[in-house]
């Protein structure tokens, strides 16, 4: 796969992108600067930043689908999905405590499906045989975020920031096998509406992620069929379908409630805080992030 950047541009800039992430520094845009960052380069640092986070120490548990939400294409300037990796940095329990968005840039909220996988799914599979691949189902969050101004970015440069991936809640997991035909039915047809401090912000359907949560996971598996770089998805992987309503700005102080209607999920409910109370004052927020976003 030929790409406009040699490899060693490549490798400055993951470590660019990775280093703003850390300090939730904003930059501008690799495709604004001289010399570009085409698609094919998108494609070509997502293995680079898997490596990197396997240097520092990370496990990587699996992926996020982005801009699955056709609805929103246009304000962010992009016309199909992306994804990226997730670890047991950014992956935790959705739970009663609140969740600092130090160390976080411009974080956005996303109600989403999530699903954690049994078996390898093959290519070419229909919605019934996903299904069969799939453990357990999960009605959680994804926080994302920005490190170019404004969101203001073009699609390549999404995967040089990792798919705009910030952190994983994972909600309840429900296991599919007992009700598995319901499950089928249901992921293709449920509503979401999803609400800030009581008020009503949006609302969002099944059919929003693609033609639906299984639909996405087909999308991923059939992407990765043609990606020579990174692995294809394997049994024990969390994969995240996207954002199901427009990803909203989020801020210290607010709590957020999703209620889905049409499948069995209970309401889902997050409150965010600047920062850990049990934090000392002199941590980093990078390092203050690490700890509280590790499972």
């Amino acid at each position: 796969m030929e790409g406009q950047n040699t490899q060693a541009a490549l490798s400055a800039i993951a470590a660019e992108a990775l280093s703003a992430i850390e300090a939730s520094r904003p930059i501008t845009p690799f495709s604004k600067r001289p010399g570009g960052f085409s698609p094919e380069d998108g494609e070509r640092i997502r293995p680079l930043l898997r490596a990197a986070f396997e240097r520092r120490g990370e496990r990587v548990l699996g992926r996020k689908v982005g801009f699955t939400n056709r609805r929103i294409w246009p304000e962010y300037g992009v016309n199909g999905p992306n994804w990226g990796y997730v670890t047991d940095r950014t992956v935790r329990d959705l739970g009663d405590a609140a969740v600092p968005l130090a160390g976080l840039a411009e974080p956005r909220i996303e109600p989403e499906i999530m699903f954690g996988l049994s078996a390898a799914p093959a290519p070419g599979m229909d919605n019934p045989a996903l299904l069969g691949c799939i453990d357990w189902l999960s009605f959680g969050y994804e926080i994302v975020q920005s490190i170019y101004p404004d969101w203001k970015f073009a699609a390549a440069d999404t995967s040089a920031a990792n798919a705009m991936h910030g952190a994983l809640l994972v909600g309840p997991r429900h296991a599919v096998a007992p009700r598995r035909g319901h499950w089928l039915d249901e992921l293709a047809r449920f509503d979401v509406v999803l609400s800030r401090n009581g008020e009503v912000m949006d609302r969002g359907n099944a059919a929003n992620v693609l033609e639906g949560p299984l639909s996405v996971l087909r999308y991923l598996v059939d992407a990765l069929a043609k990606d020579s770089l990174d692995p294809p998805l394997a049994a024990g992987e969390i994969v995240s379908t996207g954002t199901l309503t427009r990803a909203l700005l989020v801020a210290p102080g607010e709590t957020w409630t999703a209620v889905v209607s049409g499948i069995p999920l209970a309401p889902i409910a997050v409150t965010f805080t600047l920062a850990n109370a049990i934090e000392a004052p002199s941590q980093s927020p990078a390092s203050a992030r690490a700890r509280n976003f590790r499972r």
